[in-house]
């Protein structure tokens, strides 16, 4: 397989069976040196420990860990990684792959495909392509372009978390009130409070406190939060 990266291409494999991270590894590394496999991990947050000394250039996440999705991680992923990531999953739902594309995946592939196949799929993700079906790439088409019509700011919001978009509520409600209190009206640590808002700053591109109050002020709803 001819790769035109001109140095390996280096992936993280993220997987809850290791007879999978096993085979997976030892098919990336025989195309070396064009591939090779820098960081396993067999769970979310242990991908997440991981990945700062790692640094791949893509991410192969598993879509079921262990009865878990995937999915519930991809938006903090990349939204705090350069890395692109490709699903693998077993499922062949349009709907699931649709919700990842949407929210940051590169692509989707499927487990029973061939392995020249993947590695294909990698290759092409890593080069900035995206990988899909045709039917599915068809729904995520049409599902940008209908959020190009909302607004810029609408669009931000979409990128909290639940737990964000709660703290974003609790704000507004309190009026701008001093952190700690905010903290304290969720039952939580003022340093967990602070690790919130430092993601909600960069995903609505807020310069603070005061400035988040006046964004959250005039575009969110409490509906928002649900």
């Amino acid at each position: 397989m001819q790769l035109s990266a001109t140095k390996p291409v280096s992936v993280f494999l993220v997987d809850d069976h290791k007879t999978v991270l096993w085979g997976l590894e030892r098919l990336i590394e025989s195309t070396s040196p064009q591939m090779c496999v820098v960081g396993m991990a067999g769970n979310c947050d242990e991908m997440f420990v991981k990945l700062p000394a790692a640094r791949p250039d893509l991410i192969l996440l598993d879509l079921d860990l262990g009865g878990i999705s995937s999915l519930g991680c991809l938006e903090k992923l990349t939204a705090t990684v350069p890395a692109r990531v490709l699903i693998l999953t077993g499922s062949n739902d349009p709907a699931v792959h649709q919700h990842a594309v949407v929210h940051g995946a590169r692509g989707v592939i499927h487990k029973q495909v061939a392995a020249e196949v993947l590695l294909c799929a990698i290759q092409k993700v890593h080069l900035g392509e995206i990988w899909l079906d045709r039917n599915t790439l068809g729904q995520v088409l049409t599902t940008l372009a209908r959020g190009e019509k909302r607004s810029r700011e609408a669009i931000k919001l979409d990128l909290l978390t639940a737990k964000e978009r709660q703290v974003v509520a609790t704000i507004v409600e309190e009026k701008g009130a001093r952190i700690k209190g905010i903290a304290d009206r969720m039952h939580i640590s003022e340093h967990t409070m602070r690790n919130h808002l430092t993601s909600i700053y960069e995903k609505l591109e807020v310069a603070g406190h005061m400035e988040l109050y006046l964004f959250a002020a005039q575009h969110f709803t409490p509906e928002a939060v649900y």
